[in-house]
């Protein structure tokens, strides 16, 4: 039992750690030849504003995890609202429907497993009290 509880304590902070390095790989295409240093950094820091704010998340999450679940969840249905936005404004973009699931389901994931260990301890502080 010990085991389970660290799996499911561990697991969405480890994920969340993943993810976040994940969607930080993808602001590194703002690096070509022929920009500036601050063209580079102001693109930099405009591409990882969702990182920052998903990193912000999982340090209030780290001792409330129902922030966390919360706020992964809702990150991953962002994404998607606004990515089915986007293809409806242009049809011809529907191939990015693929980008759904690498996306999205992480961030559904760990807003699982945070609600989970959240409600485990919820469940646990309410039968130490009886």
């Amino acid at each position: 039992m010990k085991k389970i509880n660290k799996f499911i304590y561990w697991t969405p902070r480890i994920l969340s750690i993943v993810f976040i390095c994940f969607l930080a790989l993808f602001s590194l295409d703002v690096i070509a030849p022929g920009l500036s240093f601050g063209q580079i950094l102001l693109g930099l820091l405009m591409h990882n504003i969702p990182v920052l704010l998903l990193l912000i998340i999982l340090l209030l999450s780290w001792k409330r995890e129902i922030v966390g679940g919360i706020a992964f969840t809702l990150a991953g249905l962002s994404y998607i609202i606004l990515l089915l936005i986007n293809i409806i404004r242009d049809s011809s973009q529907w191939y990015m429907l693929f980008w759904t699931l690498p996306i999205s389901a992480p961030a559904f994931l760990i807003g699982i497993l945070f609600i989970i260990n959240w409600r485990r301890k919820k469940n646990k502080s309410v039968d130490w009290k009886k």
